[in-house]
């Protein structure tokens, strides 16, 4: 059974996702709540799945994996969760997503270049259950965030 998320759960998922590395005294005082309360309402959401983990916001490009593209992936017949499995294992691979459409899965990689591209590419398609890929090279990063602002709706935030 999930959990009831409130209000208060979302503004310390919202902070925490500012700065993970703040400690619950400094959410506790942003929020006027005691440093218990943030505490247990930390643990909730990690028991319960909300929370995954905590992680650094890491500029890849800055580390020399410039060269972002997404792959459009075409799978025989019932194969394709075995497929993604094998593909998810990647190094270079950040997301991989069943999609509707043209294409039954979408890849998200990072790489130094193009030879590492041309790799992953090779290892995918010689797996006889892919049928096709179509890749994509990301010219410009526009946006790149793996959060969305969440809240909960009440009156005095609709007004």
């Amino acid at each position: 059974m999930m959990a009831k998320i409130d209000n208060l759960d979302l503004r310390i998922v919202g902070l925490l996702r500012l700065d993970a590395r703040q400690s619950f005294r400094d959410i506790a005082d942003k929020l006027a709540v005691s440093e218990g309360t943030v505490y247990n309402r930390v643990n909730k959401l990690k028991e319960v799945g909300v929370i995954k983990g905590f992680i650094a916001d890491v500029d890849y490009a800055m580390l020399g994996f410039d060269l972002t593209c997404i792959i459009g992936i075409r799978a025989v017949g019932g194969r394709l969760q075995e497929i993604e499995e094998e593909i998810a294992k990647e190094a270079n691979v950040t997301a991989v997503y069943d999609v509707t459409g043209e294409y039954d899965a979408i890849v998200v990689a990072k790489f130094r270049d193009m030879s590492d591209l041309n790799g992953l590419v090779k290892r995918m398609t010689a797996n006889d259950a892919v049928e096709r890929t179509y890749t994509m090279i990301v010219l410009n990063v526009v946006k790149e965030d793996h959060g969305i602002a969440c809240e909960i709706q009440t009156e005095e935030n609709t007004a």
